[in-house]
Order: structure tokens, then C-alpha cells, then sequence
């Protein structure tokens, strides 16, 4: 148990901001996953400035979009 987790890698901290309904960032989180709440938005780097304001635009890291393979035709 110690060798693996001297050995393994650490997943890295991704940092997020809660943001309500206004769009206004109310909390700053860094978690390894993201948060099982719904307005969390992953951010570049976070600033303590943001709380109480609009987030920036540029701070927003867009989320990875992945498709579900081709469907394949059914046989007759």
C-alpha cells in the first residue's frame, strides 16, 4: 500500500467557482474531481476577486466534449 502511493501519480488540483443564477461567482473550490453540484464551472486559476462579481469570460476553461461512437447499423 505505501509503495503504490509512493509511486503513483497524484491527480492534479483543478480549481473551480461556484456561480449563481445571476452569474455571479459566490465560492472558489479546488478539488481533484469536479463538484457534484450543478453550478460549478472549472476556472484557469482562481482570483479572490471574483467573489461578489461577474466571472470573466476568459477565466472559463471549456469542458472537454466527447461523442458516443457511430452507431452501427443492425444487421436484418
Amino acid at each position: 500500500m505505501l509503495l503504490r502511493r509512493l509511486f503513483s501519480r497524484a491527480r492534479p488540483m483543478r480549481h473551480f467557482a461556484l456561480i449563481d443564477g445571476e452569474g455571479i461567482c459566490r465560492a472558489l473550490r479546488q478539488m481533484q474531481e469536479h463538484p457534484s453540484q450543478a453550478d460549478w464551472v472549472e476556472v484557469r486559476e482562481p482570483s479572490i476577486s471574483w467573489l461578489g462579481s461577474p466571472l470573466p469570460a476568459s477565466a472559463r476553461i471549456t469542458p472537454v466534449v466527447t461523442h458516443a461512437p457511430a452507431a452501427r447499423p443492425l444487421a436484418a
